[in-house]
């Protein structure tokens, strides 16, 4: 990341300590989060991703760190923090008892928002979070996808610059999740920055523009999905033929592969990069070979968590579709 001062990122935490009595969750971490961008801070239960979260939006305090958020020192101006944020947690907030649109309105009068304007904000969000229709229904009645983006569109009401969102799709089914993964999108599309904390690696990889991992209380890696994929072995390319004489020639000219005669295939070890794809696509063509399938395989984050962290305390994903070039 390119060097720039707390004030340019919206959020920024050089040294954020806390433990409770013997145990420390956070022992020293450093985050930087440029505006308009979408952190996930990765770790296994217990982490002390819910730790940093409440630290930040203020809710607790941190033993030591220098800490800024929307350009304000968290421990000389809590007030203007919380002014700037807004934070959606697992678990909804939202008062069951009352009506969706109650609930908004509820949330725009804690904003001192006039009447009028507190209307006309909450009739805007409904429609933005489609539930419209389940606006004059009890809280009570709304499934759990409902009711995280009602959780959201309350959130939004003071029109903050900074979201947290902690583990905000945890217990939703795979639609309720895609469709949050849509609204984070949205919100980041406006400008808004967005500190994501997860268990779903797939989340991660879906929404974030930087992740840290999260282990023993230390940021283990931080990077780009990609940057963290290649800091794990075992990245090959392979390349499958029909024709045994291709396949000979090939395995007979490339160095560092591994032969799969069965098959007629050859393993390449290889970071997936695009300058290593082109390099091996000029010298078939150079070469006069053709191979009919040429498929990369790269590390996911499944294997990036496990290796960062020794944990295996993760919901279990789907692997994502290998991507195939021909």
């Amino acid at each position: 990341m390119t060097s720039t001062t707390s004030h340019s990122l919206a959020i920024a935490a050089k040294g954020l300590r806390k433990a409770y009595g013997d145990k420390t969750v956070l022992d020293g971490i450093d985050l930087a989060v440029p505006a308009g961008t979408v952190f996930s801070l990765l770790g296994p239960n217990g982490a002390g991703k819910t730790t940093a979260v409440k630290i930040l939006s203020t809710l607790i305090t941190a033993d030591a760190g220098d800490l800024h958020v929307g350009g304000h020192d968290i421990a000389v101006n809590p007030q203007a923090v919380r002014a700037a944020i807004g934070v959606t947690g697992q678990f909804s907030a939202v008062d069951g008892l009352i009506t969706g649109e109650e609930n908004m309105l509820l949330m725009a009068d804690l904003h001192h928002l006039s009447r009028s304007e507190g209307r006309r904000t909450a009739a805007e969000l409904l429609e933005r979070f489609d539930l419209v229709e389940a606006a004059s229904r009890p809280i009570s009645t709304y499934s759990g996808g409902m009711k995280r983006r009602l959780d959201i569109a309350m959130t939004l009401v003071g029109d903050p610059r900074i979201i947290f969102l902690d583990e905000p799709t945890t217990g939703l089914d795979p639609r309720s999740r895609h469709n949050m993964w849509g609204i984070i999108r949205e919100l980041v599309s406006d400008g808004v920055t967005v500190f994501l904390t997860t268990q779903y690696l797939e989340e991660a990889d879906e929404l974030a523009d930087r992740i840290g991992v999260l282990n023993n209380g230390k940021i283990a890696a931080e990077g780009t999905a990609d940057e963290l994929k290649r800091l794990i072995p075992g990245g090959h390319v392979r390349l499958r033929f029909t024709d045994p004489s291709a396949y000979q020639s090939a395995a007979v000219a490339l160095r560092e592969v591994t032969r799969d005669d069965e098959a007629l295939a050859l393993q390449i070890p290889s970071g997936g990069s695009q300058r290593e794809l082109r390099s091996i696509l000029d010298w078939l063509d150079s070469a006069g070979i053709e191979a009919d399938e040429l498929t990369v395989h790269t590390p996911d984050l499944d294997d990036v968590f496990f290796a960062l962290t020794g944990s295996t305390n993760v919901p279990s994903q789907p692997n994502e579709p290998k991507e195939t070039v021909r």
